[in-house]
């Protein structure tokens, strides 16, 4: 009988010794439902977690699967805070009503034009369409002024890009805000007859550096980083700006929110002030991501970068990027 109680009294002890580990563990964690460069993340997390003393736990997705991932789980939904590469996802998630409203002292960090007018998100990071060119083909006072020319005959056969992500698909976004639907459509159908699309874009960047096509369509750090890095698929090419507030000048913005869900709010809020703040900022500055801070206390330095103050974006509201309509008009055109 001994025997008996002796291991019984083992066997609860078992029991019970996993089980105050865990409480001892639960400690409580701020989820991050992250679509922006896994990375660049990898070095903001921790020192957040250091600054402040809050964990931090990362689950990583794209733009619109987490964005729909969202606007299903509702106010079920275990994320704090949403973070994106690009802004139509923000705004799906705002038209759902998921997002609570930043505190004014977070939101004027950041320039009032890299934010909604609602309060409920705001940009922190910036990247800039440009072209890139192989320069043993083209020369560069032979491109184009607009983005929208590529559309045209002259083009045919010469540029490449990758349509199904959200890098192309934010900058589709822009063009359908500032030029309509029926010549975004046109312009689609353009680049549908003249060009070579490509999954991903650094396909895209060694695409035009071996002369397989002479212009794509990416945003400014994909060229800039190999230059930084190794130069191995941008030696023969270089990057083409465009300027007067031209669709192809089109900035598109990453997006930070907390849920209005979240537990954790005050948590979920000081993140996303880290994120905006000149430490947060400079810290993303002397990434390898290469994008531009939105806080104007920090600015990006880099040779193969063009200074932020001499962009010359077009004016777009970030909350009215479509990117279902920009999913409807892709889809309709053959690209999705």
């Amino acid at each position: 009988m001994k025997t008996l109680r002796t291991a019984v009294g083992l066997t609860a002890l078992s029991l019970l010794v996993p089980a105050l580990a865990a409480c001892g563990d639960d400690e409580p964690t701020l989820v991050i439902y992250n679509a922006q460069h896994e990375q660049l993340l990898d070095e903001l997390a921790p020192a957040f977690e250091k600054e402040t003393g809050i964990k931090v736990e990362l689950r990583n997705g794209s733009d619109l699967e987490l964005s729909n991932q969202l606007v299903q789980e509702g106010d079920a939904s275990k994320a704090d805070v949403f973070l994106t590469e690009n802004s139509p996802a923000m705004s799906q998630v705002e038209a759902a009503g998921l997002f609570d409203e930043l505190p004014s002292d977070v939101l004027d960090q950041i320039p009032a034009n890299y934010r909604p007018t609602s309060g409920l998100w705001t940009g922190f990071v910036a990247r800039s369409t440009v072209l890139v060119y192989n320069t043993d083909d083209v020369e560069e006072s032979e491109l184009p002024a607009s983005i929208l020319d590529l559309a045209d005959s002259a083009w045919d056969g010469r540029i490449c890009f990758s349509p199904t992500g959200a890098d192309f698909q934010a900058i589709v976004a822009g063009i359908l805000e500032l030029e309509g639907e029926d010549a975004t459509l046109d312009w689609l159908e353009g680049i549908k007859a003249n060009g070579t699309t490509y999954d991903g874009n650094n396909v895209v960047l060694e695409s035009v550096n071996s002369g397989n096509c002479e212009v794509g369509i990416v945003y400014h750090y994909y060229w800039a980083r190999d230059r930084a890095e190794s130069g191995d698929v941008s030696d023969h090419s270089a990057q083409y700006y465009f300027g007067n507030q031209d669709p192809g000048a089109f900035l598109s913005v990453s997006g930070a929110g907390v849920l209005a869900s979240s537990d954790m709010k005050k948590e979920a809020e000081e993140f996303v002030d880290f994120l905006v703040s000149e430490k947060g900022q400079q810290i993303i500055a002397d990434s390898y991501a290469l994008e531009y801070p939105l806080n104007p206390a920090v600015s990006l330095d880099d040779d193969g970068v063009k200074p932020f103050d001499e962009l010359q974006p077009p004016q777009v509201n970030v909350s009215d990027l479509d990117s279902q309509a920009v999913v409807d008009l892709m889809t309709e055109v053959g690209f999705l």
